[in-house]
């Protein structure tokens, strides 16, 4: 049975720590492509994988929670760049 906790609350976390990415500073204007989207997104699945489940999750064979954190952090990224 997969365990929805984690998730939520991974991709939460991951979500306030994309907005919290973009907020406007002079010194520090981080540019992300599509690509560098990308490279994120398969080293995010290689470490959730390496990590394996928590413990008492026998789910999934991967870190579902450290996952989910990395897509939030992407989609709290792309939300606040697309409105700016």
């Amino acid at each position: 049975m997969l365990s929805l906790g984690p998730i939520i609350f991974g991709f939460i976390i991951g979500f306030v720590v994309g907005l919290a990415l973009n907020k406007d500073s002079t010194k520090n204007k981080t540019r992300f492509t599509k690509s560098s989207f990308a490279v994120i997104l398969i080293v995010a699945v290689l470490v959730a994988w390496q990590l394996g489940p928590f413990p008492y999750y026998d789910d999934l064979p991967i870190a579902t929670g450290f996952l989910s954190g990395a897509m939030g952090m992407i989609v709290g990224k792309v939300i606040v760049n697309t409105v700016n």
